[in-house]
């Protein structure tokens, strides 16, 4: 009876010393997390004062500078980032990914900071790329780091899922600093990365992610990314997005297989030296003509976003289509890079295409509300995240609640087209890939 008591008063104290372990980690996490965030933001604050002499915001998400300065600051960031890509992943130990991470692999701290970083540059000049990727593995990296260097301080070493969930949950804390949006770091943490709902990872990420966003907050308060309109959702925002969501559920599904066929193939040897200044180049011609292009999608979301007029249909095809083609390429062609914030442009740019047609036969449409059912159907679709997509929109919109019963119905419909269609076109991707360049 003593020895199974005192079993059983170990067993417990074990328990006990690793849940202080790991509350300490979470806290201490959030905070450093929410910093590496704002070094993050500051940084690309830096890059596009040096590159565009402008400085992004919500009320000013075009780039201003001249059609020339554009074409030359992207192309010129194009080969800054590909000399560094180049040797990141040839002549350095390679960078590490956060699901590799999750699965024990080391990442390198020197080689992820420079990684995350050149991210960031990449996007300050102009490149057409999501950034939301490097402040969610600087974040991984520095979970990974906090776990080896906590048993010097004399704290319970970890079980392996509270480990990953650590990194789980430091990734999305580093979007939630960046973005301000707590819940939705915590929904990619438990829903995309774990993909286990449980309370533990729950209270952890959710934690965590609310200490980054206040520490991001000291610089970016608590504004919105997106502007939108103050008209509530209704009812007829139900018929909307039952005609919209089919389309971009498809075109959702679409935009996933294509990034991960060029995710797949991506260039890594030296002909990433030209074929990634190529890309850039592209890029900037794009953006000679089409400053909305630039960047990680935010310029082209507000513009749908702000839509009032048909005259700018042609204007919302036309970089619409471009933002989908030259993301790929940029991907395909060396870049890394998030796909969020380009999926939720080119959603967006969907949905006000599709309510501007519907306004000629339907006056007083709210094409903005068009706009934001464009984006979170297709960023589900696109990421397979449904509660993901509707809360990120939620919080980066500082939307109401009457967008709920709207949302659910076109992620829905989103998701269940966009499963019909991954299935037929995961097998193209998995069996017909372009050998990479060596």
């Amino acid at each position: 009876m003593d020895t199974s008591a005192m079993k059983k008063n170990s067993g417990s104290s074990s328990t006990t010393r690793e849940n202080i372990s790991l509350t300490i980690a979470t806290v201490i996490l959030g905070v450093i997390v929410g910093f590496s965030a704002i070094g993050l933001s500051l940084l690309l604050e830096f890059v596009e004062k040096i590159f565009l002499n402008y400085l992004e915001t919500a009320q000013a998400p075009v780039p201003t500078a001249s059609a020339l300065r554009r074409l030359i600051s992207v192309t010129v960031g194009g080969i800054l980032v590909a000399v560094v890509w180049y040797f990141l992943r040839n002549k350095t130990q390679p960078t590490v990914g956060i699901k590799k991470a999750l699965d024990g692999q080391k990442m390198p701290v020197v080689q992820t900071i420079v990684h995350v970083c050149t991210q960031i540059v990449y996007v300050g000049t102009g490149g057409s790329i999501g950034r939301e990727l490097a402040p969610r593995e600087a974040g991984a990296m520095l979970a990974q780091t906090w776990i080896r260097f906590q048993s010097h301080l004399g704290l319970a070493d970890l079980n392996d899922d509270d480990r990953r969930l650590l990194i789980a949950a430091a990734a999305g804390a580093g979007f939630a600093g960046i973005y301000i949006a707590p819940i939705t770091g915590m929904l990619f943490c438990v829903e995309i990365l774990l993909k286990k709902l449980s309370l533990r990872n729950v209270l952890v990420s959710l934690t965590m992610s609310m200490i980054a966003m206040l520490m991001g907050s000291l610089i970016k308060g608590f504004h919105p990314y997106y502007l939108v309109g103050d008209a509530h959702f209704s009812i007829i925002s139900l018929i909307l997005v039952i005609i919209i969501a089919p389309f971009t559920g498809f075109a959702g599904a679409l935009f996933r297989v294509i990034c991960q066929w060029a995710e797949k193939n991506q260039v890594k040897k030296s002909p990433i030296l030209w074929q990634l200044p190529l890309a850039a180049f592209l890029t900037g011609v794009v953006a000679y003509f089409f400053p909305e292009i630039m960047g990680n999608g935010r310029a082209l979301a507000q513009t749908a976003i702000w839509t009032k007029s048909p005259q700018v249909l042609w204007l919302l095809i036309a970089v619409g289509i471009l933002k989908a083609v030259v993301t790929v390429l940029t991907i395909r062609f060396g870049a890394a890079g998030g796909t969020l914030t380009p999926a939720i442009a080119i959603g967006a740019a969907m949905g006000a295409i599709i309510g501007i047609g519907l306004s000629q036969i339907w006056p007083n449409l709210v094409i903005w509300q068009c706009a934001v059912l464009g984006a979170v159907t297709l960023l589900s679709a696109s990421q397979q995240a449904p509660f993901m997509a509707m809360f990120m929109i939620l919080e980066i919109c500082h939307l109401n609640y009457s967008v709920f019963w709207p949302m659910a119905i076109g992620v829905t419909i989103a998701m269940v087209i966009s499963r019909q269609t991954l299935k037929k076109y995961n097998t193209i991707v998995q069996l017909k890939t372009v050998p990479v360049p060596k």
